[in-house]
C-alpha cells in the first residue's frame, strides 16, 4: 500500500511542511519515511482499504512533525549546542507559519470534545486526503466531512488565535 501512495503521500508532506520555518530540517522524503517506520512498527494491524492506510499514516506523520518539533524545541534552548555569534548573520524572510505543537495541542483538545472533526483536520492537513476517501475512511458522507472541517477550521483558528495572544500579551493561562 505505502508504494501504490508514495507520491501522494509525499505530496501531503510537502503541503504539510509549507508552513514551516525556512530551513526546517525535515523534508517530505523523510517526513513520508520516518512516518513509514511509524507504520511499520504496527505490523500487528491490517488496513482495511486504502482510506483506512491514509488516516493512519496522516497520524504517523503528524506524530513526526510534532516529535520533530519537541526536538528542535530542546535544541533551540540550549541542548548540547556550541554557541555562535550573530555577527553578519542576517535571518532569512519567512512566510506564513504553522506551529505544529501549537496545533497539536490545540487538535487534542478538539479531540476531546468533537474527535470526528480532530480527525478530518488530521486527515486533510497531514495526509492532504479529498473528502471523498476522509467521508469512505470514516464511514460518513462528504457533506459530513465538510461539515466537520468546517466546524474545525473556525474552532481551531478561535483556539490558536487565543494562544497566541495569551503569548503575545504574558496573560497566561
Amino acid at each position: 500500500m505505502f508504494r501504490l501512495l508514495y507520491d501522494q503521500l509525499r505530496a501531503a508532506a510537502q503541503r504539510a511542511l509549507a508552513g514551516e520555518r525556512a530551513g526546517h530540517s525535515l523534508n517530505a522524503t523523510a517526513l513520508v519515511h520516518e512516518a513509514y517506520l511509524k507504520l511499520a512498527d504496527h505490523t500487528s494491524s491490517r488496513w482495511r482499504d486504502r482510506g483506512h492506510f491514509c488516516a493512519l499514516a496522516a497520524t504517523a506523520m503528524r506524530r513526526v512533525l510534532v516529535d520533530h518539533a519537541r526536538t528542535r524545541g530542546r535544541i533551540k534552548r540550549g541542548g548540547k549546542a556550541d554557541r555562535v555569534g550573530l555577527t553578519g548573520i542576517t535571518a532569512p524572510e519567512e512566510g506564513p507559519s504553522v506551529d505544529v505543537l501549537a496545533l497539536d495541542e490545540a487538535l487534542t483538545r478538539l479531540a476531546e470534545q468533537e474527535p470526528e472533526a480532530a480527525r478530518v483536520v488530521e486527515m486533510r492537513f497531514f495526509a492532504g486526503l479529498e473528502e471523498k476517501v476522509i467521508g469512505a475512511a470514516m464511514g460518513v458522507t462528504e457533506r459530513t466531512v465538510r461539515r466537520h472541517w468546517t466546524f474545525a477550521k473556525a474552532w481551531l483558528y478561535r483556539e490558536l488565535d487565543r494562544a497566541e495572544g495569551r503569548e503575545s500579551k504574558g496573560d497566561g493561562p
